[in-house]
């Protein structure tokens, strides 16, 4: 959805009563992980809303052999999970434009973060909004991933 039909999407939910919930990432390689955090924000409220970072934005975050997987495609996979309601793309070094224009009820990041760190967070609370961090699930990463791959890949051809 694009930023200004979302933000009055956004704005008619919270008008209506529904605790919105906003959490941000790459998911570049979706898996049980991502899955499990999804549905652990998304049960802190009504609605999750999910801010994508961008094909450009990930390189800068991850090196130029990511994403693996093109906004498009990953923003079409994590739509059509029960969890989310809304994906918007994003290209901007953090979440912070994101919130502060959405204004969500909740802010929902993994446990690998902490409320200090994480700048949307003091967004979040100017307006009386809450942070909530969910543990990761151990093991579980894009980056393990691709990295599992490319080594079984290298054995593959040996």
């Amino acid at each position: 959805m694009e930023r200004n039909e979302l933000v009055q999407e956004v704005a008619r939910l919270q008008a209506a009563g529904r605790r919105v919930v906003f959490t941000n990432g790459c998911f570049d390689i979706l898996h049980a992980g991502h899955v499990r955090y999804l549905n652990a924000a998304r049960a802190v409220g009504d609605v999750l809303v999910l801010g994508l970072n961008s094909d450009a934005s990930v390189r800068r975050l991850k090196g130029e052999s990511r994403p693996i997987n093109s906004e498009e495609d990953r923003a079409e996979v994590l739509a059509g999970l029960a969890a989310v309601d809304y994906v918007v793309i994003f290209d901007e070094p953090t979440a912070e434009p994101l919130v502060e224009l959405l204004k969500p009820d909740v802010y929902v990041k993994g446990g690998d973060y902490t409320v200090e760190r994480l700048p949307e967070s003091r967004i979040v609370a100017s307006y009386g909004g809450e942070t909530v961090l969910i543990p990761e699930v151990p093991g579980r990463s894009s980056t393990n991933m691709i990295k599992k791959i490319r080594e079984t890949d290298r054995e593959g051809t040996k």
